[in-house]
């Protein structure tokens, strides 16, 4: 199985990336979290890193953020060196972690007005931040309240809303919708998709493969330390076996036809349908439809099945034993 479906040098880049990595490495005593891993994050995008518990995704967040340092590697955020230049780093990003940074005995306007006398905005400034950013995230009408009385969903506003006080082009989100009902996270979505409108750039961790689906321009898929894939989700989706083309026939001689020629297809002949293995490719789709044009074949219905993430997740991340040229896969 590949470890790459696309290499990051084949897309453009007209700007310095957001973030850049290689190989970062980091371990705990005799366990190692990152084993070499690299991350090209375009500016103004979305990345996710996906992978199950203990795959390596806070470890990743917490070196890129200078939480902690790496034992290995070098690695670049907003043009910061994250060993040589941290405060940089620090000026230029926001950090929502797994856990709610919010303070549930003051109210959810102290929490903004706390961030901001943390970021040395003067008095005024920092109430104008505070007030428009709580406007932003329907927080409103609640900021007075103590934020122990928040919904889970309304406290990660909150917490988004309290990393954007300093203004970061680039946001790490380590899991930000972990416990929030299907409403919440949908909402979550919908703020995360304004931010990158916006222009800033979006690191994402999440063990939600929808939500990987929905929002990220590209992924990595980590396993025991390592990038066991990066892609976008569609072209994650195409790595797995299982996908093909369902030709569908109203007429049962185009059908017969049809099934006779093609012989490795699998046939529905109550349905009148025939399925094709196929990688959903468009050089693979043009050879069907030209190969149906040629025989004078109609077909009058075409679709294409891909595996979902969930298939390209189960895949990546089911330990199997170690072959020669085959990724292992990553940890935490």
């Amino acid at each position: 199985m590949p470890s790459s479906v696309m290499s990051t040098s084949t897309y453009g880049h007209s700007s310095p990336p957001a973030v850049s990595a290689v190989g970062l490495r980091k371990s705990y005593g005799d366990k190692t979290v990152l084993d070499g891993i690299d991350l090209h994050i375009p500016t103004g995008s979305v990345f996710a890193l996906l992978g199950p518990n203990g795959a390596g995704k806070t470890t990743a967040v917490k070196i890129l953020s200078t939480l902690i340092t790496a034992d290995g590697g070098q690695a670049q955020v907003a043009g910061h060196d994250i060993a040589t230049s941290p405060d940089g780093v620090r000026a230029a990003i926001g950090v929502t972690g797994q856990f709610s940074a919010v303070d549930g005995l003051i109210t959810g306007e102290e929490n903004m007005l706390l961030m901001a006398d943390l970021h040395h905005l003067p008095k005024r400034e920092g109430r104008r931040v505070a007030a428009e950013l709580l406007q932003r995230f329907d927080l409103t009408d609640a900021a007075k309240k103590p934020a122990s009385t928040y919904s889970g969903g309304m406290a990660r506003r909150l917490d988004i809303a309290m990393t954007l006080v300093g203004d970061p082009r680039i946001i790490f989100l380590d899991e930000p919708t972990t416990g929030l009902d299907p409403r919440a996270r949908h909402n979550m979505w919908q703020i995360i998709r304004d931010l990158v409108t916006g222009g800033v750039t979006v690191l994402l961790t999440t063990q939600y493969l929808e939500e990987a689906d929905e929002l990220a321009d590209r992924i990595a898929v980590l396993h025991n330390g390592r990038i066991a894939a990066e892609g976008t989700a569609e072209e994650l989706k195409r790595i797995v076996p299982g996908g093909h083309v369902r030709l569908r026939f109203t007429d049962p001689v185009a059908y017969r036809n049809a099934a006779a020629a093609l012989g490795d297809g699998t046939r529905d002949d109550d349905a009148l349908a025939l399925q094709l293995p196929s990688d959903g490719s468009q050089r693979e789709l043009r050879a069907i439809l030209d190969w149906l044009d040629a025989a004078g074949i109609e077909a009058d219905e075409l679709t294409v099945h891909t595996p979902d993430l969930d298939d390209v997740f189960f895949a990546l991340t089911t330990d199997r034993p170690s072959q020669p040229n085959q990724p292992e896969e990553s940890a935490r």
